[in-house]
């Protein structure tokens, strides 16, 4: 490979470097916050380099966690064949990443931090928002999607701390089929139906 940037070479050396450079990058100014250019500068390498190595900030950010998903790739599938069903979709979609990861899921660690930590916080609003939630506001064909949306976080926030944070034992002992089902038609109706509050 040519020299694309002010480190020599490349390799497995220069992606750690951008690596170590992006994850301190999102830690003190956020995902909002990060730049690849910033970031390329703190690796010493050119913005080209990040790009080829790497692709977009998002995908950056999805590999200096070790994301089991890249949100790029599965949101849109998700919301290709229309709304009609979305909601087990994505439920269903949370289950295997989860279920796959085991224990050692590095979306635990994240989620803790983001608990206890209110710039870690901060960083998985921001790149939540953006990089999931923003692209289901977007398809949603209905009124208040961000509101909607926002509802929908909340139900996958409930599913992942009863069965992978707390692991009460119904929650955990649940089949995947149980769960979609169940919580998909909630996640439904969050997404398409009429919500039944006052202004409505």
């Amino acid at each position: 490979m040519a020299r694309t940037g002010r480190r020599p070479g490349g390799g497995s050396g220069t992606q750690d470097a951008i690596l170590d450079a992006a994850r301190a990058a999102f830690s003190e100014s956020g995902y909002d916050g990060a730049t690849i250019r910033g970031i390329a500068g703190q690796a010493g390498v050119d913005p080209a380099l990040v790009h080829h190595y790497f692709g977009t900030k998002e995908q950056l950010f999805v590999a200096t966690t070790e994301l089991p998903f890249d949100p790029a790739v599965v949101i849109p599938a998700l919301i290709e064949p229309g709304l009609d069903g979305l909601g087990e979709r994505i439920v269903r979609m949370l289950l295997s990443v989860w279920d796959t990861a085991g224990p050692y899921n590095p979306f635990i660690a994240l989620l803790r931090s983001a608990v206890t930590h209110e710039k870690a916080a901060a960083m998985f609003r921001e790149y939540a928002t953006q990089a999931i939630f923003g692209r289901i506001v977007q398809a949603i064909d209905a009124d208040r999607p961000e509101l909607r949306t926002a509802m929908v976080a909340s139900q996958m926030a409930g599913l992942v701390m009863t069965r992978y944070l707390i692991k009460l034992p119904a929650m955990v002992e649940a089949a995947p089929d149980e769960l979609v089902a169940g919580i998909g038609a909630t996640v439904q109706r969050y997404l398409t139906e009429p919500l039944g509050l006052p202004n409505d």
